[in-house]
């Protein structure tokens, strides 16, 4: 049995808990200093730095001038992609710009009786960094990352969208993610990946703009990158390995939830499959179709690894007592295979995603549904949020005083300004308070 089902109380099942509630992962040291490394060349060399790391891990033969994707390949792609593809790229845009249209935010101010206007003025970020994944050395085109990424931050109205995405050996970009980026106004494409690409970026170079902005899921280079360059731009978030969980009850379907734990553990060998039922039998059955279905996977060996070394199938003894226990472990994506499972989502706090009923698989979020699929992961959903269009958008805050308004006011800053011990600050008041 490749997970066997563990009751929460007994004692390997509070072990199994106490790991999942501290799940959150450092990256090794070695890749900090390697990383730190990359940032430092690519700060100081720019683009040279750029085809040193490329030709090295990427293309061999690269050359400069193939950095920059050129309107010849973008045209090229659009003859190498089939019209089937076609239709779903524009479903998929479709779905996630309507999405995204309701999380824009809005300027607003306030008029107080006295005059006084405060306010916030909301405005885009100048330039958003869209990093896209390889997949499998381009042979496995992330599309759904191009969207994801790309389509917020226009409804945001960023003026200047940098897509990086390493090449393939012979230097090229998949034509699917061509296409993708062209269908959603993307026209600075670039052959750059891994930490280097996120070091361009934040630091700029002769041939890659920098950027206020950089998001978009990577391996650990690009991860810890984006840690090791916060700060200098903002990012989204640090990507931990991707979850699930599925609260399940006596009415599930067993091979629902074994289909999407394999979805979640194909990913990558540091996947996290979890599973809390309240039905001893479904547990049984779950572990039992976990390992009927895995042998008809094209990534068969990495979902088996991230099974054996993550997967967890718990029995609690209550629906109450699963729900709790979701709400601790904070999961990426959260699925309620229940009863009714609408009822149930007030009492949900904290996931990424949540995927109500047997029919809502989470690979529909990671397509087609709209919402975004750069979520939380590692437990911080805790205090953190879904990419949106938000994650583009900065608030300046607006006040406008009247010198009858400032008189109104001004013993109580002068007071307070004073307490602080900061007596310019009161000052600055009081000398307009004695203006003739």
């Amino acid at each position: 049995m490749i997970i066997s089902p563990t009751k929460t109380g007994s004692e390997t099942g509070k072990e199994l808990i106490a790991q999942l509630l501290n799940r959150f992962q450092e990256t090794d040291t070695g890749c900090t200093s390697v990383v730190a490394e990359i940032l430092a060349a690519v700060r100081e060399k720019g683009d040279a730095a750029l085809l040193e790391y490329t030709r090295k891990f990427d293309a061999p033969d690269f050359q400069i001038g193939q950095l920059q994707v050129t309107q010849e390949e973008f045209d090229r792609a659009q003859d190498q992609v089939d019209a089937a593809f076609k239709e779903t790229l524009s479903l998929a845009i479709e779905r996630v710009q309507f999405f995204h249209e309701q999380e824009l935010e809005k300027s607003w101010t306030l008029t107080r009786d006295d005059g006084v206007i405060t306010g916030r003025l909301v405005r885009p970020v100048s330039a958003a960094g869209l990093y896209v994944p390889g997949g499998r050395g381009g042979s496995t085109p992330l599309v759904s990352s191009v969207l994801m990424n790309g389509i917020p931050a226009g409804i945001a109205g960023v003026e200047k969208r940098i897509m990086v995405t390493p090449p393939n050996d012979r230097g090229e970009v998949h034509p699917a993610l061509l296409a993708a980026a062209s269908a959603i106004g993307i026209d600075q494409v670039f052959k750059v990946g891994s930490g280097w690409a996120i070091a361009a970026l934040a630091f700029g170079t002769r041939s890659i703009p920098r950027v206020d902005v950089i998001v978009g899921p990577g391996n650990q280079y690009v991860a810890e990158a984006k840690k090791q360059v916060s700060g200098i731009v903002g990012i989204d978030m640090i990507a931990g390995p991707s979850e699930v969980l599925i609260v399940a009850d006596g009415s599930a379907r067993p091979s629902y939830i074994a289909a999407d734990m394999l979805a979640q553990a194909e990913h990558d060998p540091q996947a996290l499959a979890m599973v809390v039922t309240t039905s001893p039998e479904i547990a049984e059955q779950v572990a039992g179709e976990l390992e009927r279905q895995l042998e008809t996977l094209s990534r068969q060996d990495i979902a088996m690894t991230a099974l054996r070394k993550r997967g967890v199938i718990l029995i609690a003894d209550t629906l109450d007592e699963a729900i709790g226990l979701a709400n601790k472990i904070a999961a990426e994506h959260l699925e309620l295979m229940v009863e009714k499972p609408d009822t149930w989502l007030p009492a949900i706090q904290h996931a990424g995603a949540i995927f109500l009923g047997d029919y809502s698989p989470e690979a529909a979020g990671d397509y087609l549904a709209g919402p975004n699929h750069v979520l939380p992961t590692m437990g911080t959903a805790r205090f953190s949020s879904a990419l949106g269009v938000e994650t583009f958008l900065k608030k300046s805050s607006i006040i406008s005083y009247s010198r009858a308004a400032l008189l109104e006011d001004g013993p109580h800053i002068m007071a307070l300004a004073n307490l602080e011990g900061l007596s310019a600050h009161a000052r600055s008041v009081e000398v307009r308070m004695k203006e003739e």
